[in-house]
C-alpha cells in the first residue's frame, strides 16, 4: 500500500503523538524526518515509511510528497526563517498536488510581538491563498511542557518558569491536539475551520502547583525565576517571558470539547499519570 499522508516531524514529541492517531483511523503514513537517526523513531511512533530530508531544502521535500495527497505539518519550535520555511512548505505541497493540509499552529498567532506566534501568520496565509481543504489548529501551551520540569519539581519541591506566577494561562493536552489532527486528516467534518483547542480552566502557576501537590501527597511551591539568569541561550525567548509575565495566555475549550465529543484532557490527570509512572505522555 502506497503512503498518502505526510507527517513532517514523525520523530518529534508532537507530530509523533499524530501519527498513531492517524493510524488509528486506518491511514498509511509516510513520516518526514531530518536524519537516519530519526527514522527507527518514526517508525516506533507508527509510521508506513520514512522520508529523509530537510525543511529548508526544497528538493528533499518534493522527493517526500511524491504520491501524497494529505500532510500534517507543525514547525519545530523557534525555528530560523520559520515563515519563509512554512510558505515553502506550503508552496511544494501545492506543487506536487496535495489536496488536503492540516497546520498544528499556536493560539493567538496575531500576536505580532512574539515571533513564535507571529510567524505562523504568514503560514496560514499561504494556506488559505493555496486551494488546498486546510484546517488551521490553534492550540494552547502544551501540558507535554512539563515533562522536562517533572524531575526537578518532584525532586525540589519547587515549580519555577521564567515569568509572574500570578499570570494565567489555557494549556492544552497534545495528546488531544493531535486527535483533533486525525479527525482533520480522515474526515470531513472540519474543513476549513479554524480551532482554538484549550482545556478547561485558566490556571496560574500557584492554582499547578497546587494541583501537583495533591498528586504528590505533599506541598509544591510556586516561583519565579528572573529571566536575566537563563543566559544568552534564552534571549529569542524574552519577549514570549515578558508577554506571559504581563498578560498570560487564555483561550476557551468550548472547541476541543466540542470537536472530542468529550471532556478535553485535564492537567491534574496528566500530572497523575506523571507520578504513576513517569512515562512520554
Amino acid at each position: 500500500m502506497t503512503a498518502n499522508l505526510l507527517a513532517f516531524g514523525a520523530s518529534g514529541k508532537f507530530a509523533g503523538l499524530v501519527v498513531p492517531a492517524l493510524k488509528a483511523r486506518g491511514l498509511h503514513v509516510r513520516g518526514f524526518v531530518r536524519e537516519e537517526k530519526d527514522a527507527d523513531t518514526a517508525r516506533e511512533h507508527g509510521t508506513d515509511e520514512v522520508a529523509l530530508g530537510d525543511l529548508t531544502d526544497r528538493a528533499s521535500i518534493e522527493r517526500a510528497l511524491e504520491g501524497i495527497d494529505r500532510v500534517f505539518y507543525i514547525a519545530p519550535a523557534f525555528m530560523a526563517r520559520e515563515a519563509e520555511v512554512g510558505r515553502s512548505v506550503v508552496d511544494a505541497c501545492v506543487a506536487a498536488g496535495v489536496k488536503r493540509f492540516v497546520f498544528s499552529s499556536v493560539i493567538h498567532p496575531v500576536l505580532s510581538g512574539l515571533s513564535n506566534h507571529s510567524a505562523k501568520q504568514p503560514v496560514e496565509e499561504a494556506i488559505l491563498d493555496s486551494g488546498m481543504t486546510y484546517a488551521l489548529l490553534h492550540p494552547a501551551l502544551y501540558f507535554q511542557n512539563y515533562l522536562q520540569s517533572w524531575p526537578k519539581v518532584v525532586e525540589t519541591g519547587v515549580l519555577a518558569e521564567p515569568w509572574s506566577c500570578d499570570t494565567r494561562f489555557s494549556r492544552v493536552d497534545y495528546r488531544d491536539v493531535a486527535e483533533v489532527a486525525a479527525i482533520a486528516l480522515a474526515e470531513d467534518r472540519l474543513n476549513y475551520g479554524t480551532f482554538e483547542l484549550c482545556s478547561d480552566g485558566w490556571l496560574n502557576r500557584h492554582d499547578v502547583a497546587d494541583l501537583i501537590g495533591k498528586v504528590l501527597g505533599r506541598d509544591i511551591r510556586a516561583e519565579r525565576i528572573d529571566p536575566a539568569m537563563l543566559g544568552d541561550q534564552a534571549k529569542p525567548m524574552r519577549p514570549m517571558f515578558d508577554h506571559y509575565e504581563q498578560v498570560g495566555l487564555r483561550g476557551n475549550p468550548l472547541t476541543l470539547r466540542a470537536i472530542l465529543g468529550r471532556e478535553p484532557r485535564r492537567l491534574d490527570a496528566f500530572f497523575a499519570e506523571l507520578a504513576s509512572d513517569g512515562g512520554d505522555h
